[in-house]
């Protein structure tokens, strides 16, 4: 299968790219952040030579970027899986956010999947297959505090999740809402938090690579995990 990884450079992102990779299957990865994404394509590719893993940087809250990438995914190969990974989060309380918050939290966490995805549909519809991974949240389930523009960013993507579940449903396209809870990425480091209170970016990998394991009748349309503890 062809896989196309949205934030694959670190993070949750790194770790399917890592599973689908483990399990022979071609990558075609972006990022951001070019060093980063070219270190993490080397260290993919001395573990697994047998695949193919190719990559090109891209801001995606940017849409003619979104385009760029999307042609040379094509350009590339037909995509089999999306995964919709790309996104950030900045902690705030709507009365006391920075102007512009929302905006810049909408272009990176829903408009990447929604441009990305519209651009990479007509090849899936042509096959009448395909899986879409929209990585959403617990914030896209719940209100929490200081969650602000992030969470409603997040409840976006997943009724954009829900949407699209419905339209692709008969088209045998499969559409997989994730909504993790706190997972121990980069953007804990330093936090004090125990590593061993919270998920691993592995523990997301396996379930989203279990998902794409099953018969053409059936799907996976909603994955929610939390730490074992419950939520921070």
């Amino acid at each position: 299968m062809n896989i196309v990884i949205t934030g694959a450079s670190k993070g949750i992102g790194y770790a399917i790219a890592e599973i689908f990779a483990a399990h022979g299957h071609h990558l075609f990865l972006t990022s951001k952040t070019p060093a980063a994404l070219e270190t993490a394509v080397s260290v993919l590719s001395k573990q697994y030579p047998v695949v193919t893993i190719e990559s090109m940087p891209a801001d995606l809250s940017i849409q003619k970027e979104v385009t760029a990438f999307a042609n040379w995914c094509l350009e590339k190969t037909e995509p089999t899986i999306l995964i919709n990974n790309a996104g950030f989060f900045v902690p705030g309380k709507l009365q006391d956010e920075a102007a512009g918050q929302l905006q810049d939290q909408l272009n990176t966490n829903l408009y990447s999947a929604y441009h990305l995805t519209r651009a990479l549909l007509p090849s899936m519809l042509a096959r009448k297959s395909g899986h879409i991974f929209n990585i959403c949240s617990i914030a896209s389930l719940y209100a929490y505090e200081h969650g602000g523009a992030y969470s409603i960013s997040k409840f976006a993507l997943l009724g954009f999740s829900k949407n699209l579940r419905l339209e692709l449903k008969d088209n045998g396209i499969k559409v997989t809402a994730v909504c993790p809870g706190a997972v121990y990425t980069n953007s804990w480091a330093g936090s004090g938090v125990d590593p061993k209170r919270i998920m691993e970016a592995s523990d997301i990998a396996k379930m989203v690579y279990a998902a794409t394991q099953l018969s053409p009748q059936a799907v996976v349309e909603d994955i929610i995990m939390r730490p074992q503890l419950g939520d921070l």
